[in-house]
């Protein structure tokens, strides 16, 4: 009867085990996928090369992307301020100074977290120049303590025509926010943008640094004292989640650039704010900082206990098995939000799957508690490069979601630069109708290839046709690109044996 018993429990124990196990339950599509290994070194310099196609302003002499020219070189100039430079937002030519300076973010901290593997491919440079050219932009754009320039172009105006950045002659309208009209989204992001940036740049150029953290805190200030939700840029860009997140996400990356202590008093003394949520995007910061201030948690900082909680929670909420699981993937596997540029979630996610398990390496935290389930650093990285290959090709169309990667990726680029023929060898200007009379609905590949660009994706059931019009499913973002390059980042320099796969995948209990 006792062996008996025993026999029971262990049964039991081993039954559990497997349950708890989230990862092992994938039907081997963990496995099958995270053996795959792409060229991730390639992959990140084209990831980076992207932001180049989407530069506005007068273009560098060491600008890459010859199809490109010098563009928009008026903004700003009939209100008398300098607003040239700056990025293109996705396939239109409106500068959305939000979702850009979120871009910045992004890229920023890619630099932070993974400088050495980003320069072990020699992209470190190429990276900062990246962050340069959208920084810069939002130092000019903040031209004084209370004033931040949010937008130049009208979108709705862009969105009806179809011409190259550098033919232009649509309303370059310009939008603000100042104390009578705040907007406390953007100025609170381009802080986080300028501090972060900072970071990147102490070591290089002194005087930037210090000059982009001054101007952090300036932004900072602003965004906190004259409290408004933004709503400058909508209908392209709504807040939804309020500007509170933004106001965290700034105060993190403030603490961390300047390790002044008011700025995590005010996390600390804010804390209430933090929301267990489910995504992290243009919109949506709050993963961010939960993320950034769990690595102050374990540092000694347990004042900040429910942070820790909040991004443990959307940790929950993507990893397949997951007791408390909310996002689902495709049968492809893929990381499914919403259906309008999905990739945008799948690739920031998949960012913080990675700088998450990379914290809990750091500090020696070996799994997380998803109610019934358990899941290690390895398993949550595991799942990461399950994402990263996804995009890259691992999927039913057995297709890059990368333009000029592999041998099959996307050729209708809903991106006007790319689907006209540069103006170096089409010098003859193409207005806004003929731009869709001749190229909008052309069934032709684009004449230009915006390599790097990621598109929108496939849909639920991971179809993609791959069509110019489709823009939700077609159309490349500059943050989509940016979360990607701290995604494929963390891979570099790591070979991954089937040994170490078949540890990530299974339970750490052995029955």
């Amino acid at each position: 009867m006792g062996y008996y018993l025993v026999f029971v429990g262990v049964f039991l124990w081993c039954a559990m085990a497997s349950h708890i196990n989230g990862l092992a339950m994938m039907d081997g599509k963990l496995m099958s996928s995270s053996a795959n290994n792409y060229d991730y070194g390639d992959a990140l310099g084209k990831a980076i090369l992207f932001f180049e196609g989407q530069r506005s302003g007068n273009l560098p002499a060491t600008q890459r992307v010859k199809w490109r020219g010098d563009s928009a070189l008026s903004d700003g100039k009939l209100q008398n301020v300098d607003l040239i430079g700056g990025y293109y937002d996705a396939g239109d030519n409106v500068k959305f100074g939000w979702p850009m300076a979120f871009t910045t973010s992004l890229l920023s901290w890619a630099a932070v977290e993974y400088e050495s593997e980003i320069s072990s491919v020699n992209q470190l440079g190429y990276l900062h120049s990246a962050i340069h050219w959208g920084a810069d932009f939002i130092l000019r754009a903040h031209t004084s303590p209370t004033t931040l320039y949010t937008q130049v172009g009208d979108g709705n105006a862009d969105h009806n025509c179809w011409e190259r950045p550098e033919d232009m002659d649509t309303a370059r309208a310009v939008y603000k926010i100042d104390a009578n009209s705040p907007g406390t989204e953007a100025a609170a992001e381009s802080a986080a943008a300028l501090a972060a940036a900072s970071i990147v740049f102490k070591k290089i150029d002194a005087n930037y640094s210090s000059t982009l953290l001054s101007k952090s805190k300036s932004l900072f200030d602003f965004a906190d004292k004259y409290r408004g939700s933004y709503s400058g840029s909508c209908p392209f860009y709504c807040s939804y989640s309020g500007y509170q997140d933004e106001l965290l996400w700034a105060a993190s990356w403030l603490y961390k650039a300047s390790g002044e202590s008011k700025y995590l008093s005010y996390s600390i003394g804010n804390q209430g704010w933090s929301q267990a949520v489910s995504e992290f995007s243009w919109d949506n910061k709050y993963v961010g900082a939960q993320t950034l201030l769990t690595e102050e948690f374990y540092g000694g900082k347990k004042d900040l206990a429910k942070f820790k909680s909040d991004v443990e929670s959307f940790i929950c909420s993507v990893m397949p098995a997951s007791s408390s699981l909310q996002i689902k993937t495709t049968p492809g596997g893929l990381l499914f939000t919403r259906d309008s540029s999905n990739l945008q979630y799948a690739t920031s996610s998949t960012m913080v799957l990675f700088i998450f398990s990379k914290i809990l390496n750091r500090n020696h935290i070996d799994r997380i508690h998803c109610g019934s389930a358990l899941f290690t650093p390895s398993q949550i990285r595991a799942f990461a490069k399950t994402q990263v290959d996804y995009i890259l090709g691992s999927n039913p169309m057995k297709m890059s979601y990368m333009v000029g990667f592999g041998s099959k990726y996307p050729k209708q680029l809903h991106h006007r630069g790319s689907s006209i023929p540069s103006i170096n060898v089409h010098p003859t200007k193409v207005g806004c109708n003929d731009g869709l009379s001749v190229y909008y609905n052309s069934a032709n590949p684009n004449p230009n290839t915006h390599v790097g660009a990621i598109v929108g994706g496939p849909d639920s059931n991971d179809r993609f046709s791959d069509a110019r019009s489709d823009y939700s499913h077609s159309e490349p973002t500059t943050y989509m690109n940016a979360a990607f390059v701290a995604s494929v980042s963390a891979l570099l320099g790591k070979t991954t044996d089937r040994n170490q796969i078949q540890d990530s995948a299974v339970s750490p209990y052995r029955c």
